[in-house]
């Protein structure tokens, strides 16, 4: 009995082992014209089925490629595109450039790195002022998010001055929202998240009554 364990491995499992040993049959073939009319007609079987790949405008072009990977490049023919190169199949890709942020604090994340920054280029006066009183606010929020016993108005004022290098400072008459306050939203906000969660579940499932 012949079993897959004994058999070639799939190179592109997609168009299954059929499709393989057509290729390998196609290899064996002499003549080169015969050789490439039955290429062809591979190409065609492809494609019908694998019609996921016809939304891509050279989707022709992706199978006759598929043809020469699954061929291992063994496939000499007469094809309408170029065959890929065994090499650039084989490269690794490029390893991805990541924005390089280094945050000292990460519970502020970089949006509010951000905003102090952009902050920090404010003319003195009072919109620099009402900024800089709602950054402290979104500081103090992700702080009590992240650790959720306490924090005072002035960690946060040295932390913000920290954060901007100096350049921006929180005012003695700015009173912070409190953080009982802060705490009751984010329990009130979670807990019309999970009824939200609730809700939906209960329209989408079938009650035990309705069930016939």
């Amino acid at each position: 009995m012949d079993y897959n364990t004994t058999r070639d491995k799939l190179i592109i499992k997609e168009y299954g082992r059929n499709i393989q040993k057509l290729i390998q049959s196609a290899i064996q073939i002499e003549d080169k014209e015969k050789r490439t009319e039955y290429a062809k007609m591979i190409v065609s079987v492809m494609g019908t089925m694998n019609p996921g790949i016809r939304d891509s405008g050279d989707f022709r072009h992706k199978l006759w490629d598929h043809l020469h990977i699954m061929a291992d490049f063994k496939l000499d023919v007469d094809s309408p595109y170029p065959p890929p190169s065994q090499d650039t199949l084989n490269k690794k890709p490029e390893p991805l450039q990541y924005k390089n942020s280094h945050i000292r604090y990460r519970m502020y994340g970089v949006n509010i790195v951000g905003m102090i920054q952009k902050a920090v280029e404010y003319e003195e006066g009072e919109e620099k002022d009402a900024l800089i009183k709602t950054i402290a606010n979104h500081m103090k929020k992700s702080y009590l998010t992240w650790n959720r016993d306490s924090v005072s108005d002035d960690l946060i004022a040295e932390q913000l001055k920290i954060l901007s290098g100096g350049k921006l400072l929180l005012k003695d008459d700015m009173k912070l929202n409190s953080t009982s306050e802060i705490l009751s939203r984010n329990r009130k906000k979670k807990s019309s998240s999970k009824d939200s969660k609730q809700s939906k579940s209960k329209k989408g499932g079938w009650s035990k009554k309705g069930r016939r």
